[in-house]
């Protein structure tokens, strides 16, 4: 009986020095080509649905009107299309992101275009309060509420046709206007004693 108790309590003791021991050597993946973790997206995915669930907006205070549709596509190209890219052009800064991030204006499972399968007020969430482990910023204080929902009826809206002037914005190539090296200017240098 002894033996067992002793057992016990040194797995118990072990277990959690093994663990750290683990991490400390830098052995968990972190990289964002290492393969996850077993169980990873189960243990990250299950409670996010239920919080998003539990504390998403039920009902949508605007329209999906010409005006917000354009202005949510204003937002999208400012705010999101670096990561979530535009139509027929996928981010490639979001396929190089660990979870992958989903391209909003390509279809996937079954034909659904984007998030157009989810309700608005779950797209407003996730804008609002962004995911944790994701690179999902949080735009609460960054956009106004009625922006956040501006871009959440363009996403639940993206399988639907769309005013013209909104889908230009989304089908125009991204383009990032970053100087090459050698044309930035050079950084200042600290004075020598």
């Amino acid at each position: 009986m002894f033996r067992l108790l002793f057992g016990i309590v040194v797995g118990v003791l072990l277990c959690p020095v093994l663990v750290y021991l683990w991490f400390t050597r830098g052995n968990p993946p972190v990289a964002v080509a290492d393969a996850p973790l077993p169980f990873e997206r189960q243990i990250t995915h299950i409670p996010l649905h239920a919080r998003i669930h539990r504390d998403m907006p039920k009902t949508v205070p605007i329209q999906p009107s010409a005006d917000n549709l354009i202005a949510g596509a204003h937002i999208y190209r400012e705010q999101c299309a670096f990561c979530h890219g535009v139509h027929s052009n996928p981010s490639a800064v979001g396929a190089n992101m660990f979870p992958h991030v989903p391209q909003l204006w390509e279809k996937h499972r079954d034909g659904v275009v984007g998030v157009s399968d989810d309700p608005a007020g779950e797209t407003y969430w996730k804008v609002a309060n962004g995911i944790r482990l994701t690179g999902m910023p949080a735009y609460d204080h960054i956009l106004t509420e009625t922006q956040m929902w501006q871009v959440s009826v363009l996403l639940a809206n993206a399988d639907k046709p769309l005013p013209p002037d909104a889908l230009n914005l989304l089908k125009t190539p991204l383009s990032y206007d970053v100087p090459p090296v050698a044309a930035m200017p050079a950084m200042p240098t600290r004075p020598t004693k």
